[in-house]
């Protein structure tokens, strides 16, 4: 645990400098990193905070809302966990546990977060009553995967682990070597029909049987290259997008890569570029912030860029989501920013105040849901 912790506090400052490098950090003696400044221009989109419902304080990477149904969950570092309405943003339930490193997973019947410790706390979706507690084999920095039966967490010594659902009872581990480095940056696991899909440290991205364990398939996005130990960083970022057949991840100083799962994880096309907090798609279209937050589209089926917007230079932008016709990125300024699918244009910009917006925001049919540092959930509707 204390090798783990301290590869993970290197990891924090190998971040800072490989990434808050392009954001101002250095911005004294080299005016390139400094944040581009906000632009007046005519709104082409009527964005609005439909509600917003404080849950406790702080936020971070490993903290972003989820919704289920017409029920959203939301947990922050402080330890408050809170069932929301979609609709209208009123409290189901509200609960208090220990400080946490990472939270909310839930399918609707279970809600898991983790504690500062390294404890999996599941509680009744319905109620918000703890049920049980398990240990995971480290530190937890990314939102649990819920479904299938299993609580799954990823830990910082590079460990998936699965737990019974109804017990707490570890059902499967899978562990692979990691790097000396590695992100503290948006990374998410997804449950998608019976299998686990995630990003590894190690640039590649796993699918695995979420009853079993077993790994099904395994492939590479990105391979860790230079002279350093944060050269060589290639974490896979932001969640997984299964599109059909393919399967695309992204990873930091690598690429974007698109797999043909039905074809034995064939390589379909890749796309040089660095990711630090991931991406989204509209079916059609991926869209991704740059490690210096210059904005790109690219053709899902080709991996072809169609175009791309560096008005939000080096703003430390998240991981962008679809809502209509635009796509929605936070900001450290706590700003929200909409960008045209068409052709990346900005079309509107809101200030959701309590300070950086990290985690990617969620489309829902009823608008984004964003969670910022402060430890506020909002829900912001978008017409055209």
């Amino acid at each position: 645990m204390r090798t783990t912790a301290r590869l993970f506090r290197i990891a924090a400052l190998g971040l800072g400098l490989a990434v808050l490098s392009g954001c101002g950090l250095f911005s004294q003696t080299d005016a390139r990193y400094d944040p581009a400044p906000l632009t007046e221009y005519p709104p082409a989109l009527a964005v609005a905070v439909r509600w917003s419902a404080s849950i406790g304080s702080g936020g971070g990477y490993g903290f972003a809302p989820q919704a289920v149904g017409d029920t959203v969950y939301a947990a922050t570092p402080s330890g408050g966990v809170a069932a929301l309405a979609l609709a209208s943003g009123a409290a189901r339930w509200q609960a208090s546990v220990d400080k946490l490193s990472a939270g909310a997973g839930s399918d609707g019947h279970i809600v898991a977060v983790v504690s500062e410790a390294g404890e999996v706390i599941a509680l009744d979706a319905a109620q918000g009553t703890e049920r049980w507690r398990a240990q995971a084999a480290s530190a937890v920095n990314i939102p649990p995967a819920v479904g299938n039966g299993v609580v799954v967490v990823r830990s910082t010594d590079y460990r998936v682990q699965a737990f019974d659902a109804a017990t707490g009872k570890l059902r499967w581990d899978v562990q692979r070597p990691g790097p000396s480095l590695a992100l503290r940056t948006s990374m998410r696991m997804l449950m998608v029909q019976n299998v686990l899909i995630t990003g590894m440290p190690n640039g590649r991205l796993m699918v695995i049987d979420a009853a079993t364990g077993a790994v099904r398939w395994e492939g590479s996005v990105s391979v860790s290259r230079g002279a350093s130990d944060l050269e060589r960083i290639s974490d896979v970022v932001g969640a997984p997008l299964p599109l059909g057949p393919l399967l695309c991840g992204a990873s930091y100083q690598g690429r974007i890569a698109c797999f043909d799962v039905s074809q034995g994880g064939r390589l379909v096309w890749d796309h040089k570029i660095s990711i630090s907090t991931g991406m989204t798609t509209d079916g059609q279209r991926i869209y991704a912030p740059g490690d210096r937050d210059v904005v790109f589209a690219l053709d899902a089926q080709s991996g072809e860029e169609v175009w791309k917007q560096s008005a939000l230079l080096n703003r430390r932008l998240s991981a962008p989501a679809v809502v209509g016709s635009a796509i929605v990125l936070g900001d450290y300024e706590g700003y929200l920013h909409f960008l045209s699918r068409a052709d990346g244009h900005l079309m509107a910009r809101l200030q959701a105040g309590g300070g950086a917006i990290t985690s990617a925001p969620q489309a829902t049919d009823q608008g984004a849901l964003v969670q910022t540092g402060a430890g506020s959930v909002m829900l912001v509707g978008v017409r055209d």
